[in-house]
């Protein structure tokens, strides 16, 4: 049998084990909730994020030459103006416009604009992209025209498709999902071309833009050339280069359809 004294220290221990026991349970139960509060807290957090990024600001970013700025419009709204005009109607004024536009850019020279870094930042932003370039680079002021040469154009259009892919290469660097739409080229010099050479020059022109424009996702090439093609003059500025206020409307009406949003309510 038992002593007294042993009775008393298996007792001790007993009641010890016990406290501890209960002492570990309160432990796991504090932990279970605590874990499971701050779950509760980073649900919440995602959530409220994921409300904010639904309900931002439509962001449309506009880059290129002079026909982004919107050169030769009374107005000064130009194509990228009335896009804006037509989305602010339909998501109900949430749209945003950053037009980085530069009068007399070429390819060569938004490459580097576009590797800049508070460029890239505004580009991150977007929900679309609006681009036209390219025109500068074929008809450089009239001197195309002037001096019409076979081997010299294809010299600078091989250039620029080698631009045009670092730049939606670049642009998609920094913004993945955003659709870019590229704004093909239309002749001004349809009527002052007794030749004839300058038309099936843009055509090809275009066609090659819109083959490099097929091999990156989300970009879309929208053609110009029918719109100015039977009556040129009727929508051209008095520079009889830049479109006037109808041109670009005509281009305008033409990109905003294509546009949709997550938050557009149908």
């Amino acid at each position: 049998m038992l002593g007294k004294k042993s009775v008393r220290y298996i007792t001790i221990i007993a009641a010890t084990l016990s406290i501890l026991w209960l002492l570990s349970f309160g432990w796991a139960i504090q932990d279970y909730y605590a874990t499971g509060a701050t779950d509760d807290v980073v649900k919440k957090q995602d959530s409220s994020q994921k409300t904010v990024k639904k309900n931002h600001m439509f962001t449309v970013v506009a880059l290129g030459d002079s026909l982004t700025r919107g050169t030769g419009d009374d107005s000064g709204k130009g194509y990228v103006g009335y896009v804006a005009d037509e989305l602010k109607e339909r998501f109900n004024g949430n749209v945003v416009v950053q037009n980085l536009g530069i009068n007399g850019q070429i390819s060569s020279q938004l490459k580097k604009q576009v590797k800049q870094p508070n460029i890239q930042r505004q580009l991150a932003d977007a929900d679309i992209i609006l681009l036209t370039i390219g025109a500068n680079d074929l008809f450089q002021q009239g001197r195309t025209l002037e001096n019409f040469d076979l081997a010299t154009i294809k010299t600078i259009e091989d250039a620029f498709v080698e631009n045009l892919t670092t730049i939606f290469t670049d642009i998609r660097k920094a913004n993945p999902d955003a659709s870019i739409f590229f704004v093909g080229l239309y002749n001004p010099f349809i009527e002052v071309d007794e030749t004839g050479v300058t038309s099936p020059t843009v055509r090809d022109w275009n066609r090659t833009a819109e083959e490099v424009s097929s091999t990156i996702p989300r970009i879309v090439f929208v053609p110009t050339y029918d719109i100015f093609q039977l009556s040129v003059n009727d929508y051209l500025f008095t520079d009889k280069f830049h479109p006037n206020q109808q041109g670009y409307r005509l281009i305008a009406d033409r990109i905003a359809p294509l546009i949709k949003w997550e938050g557009e309510r149908k």
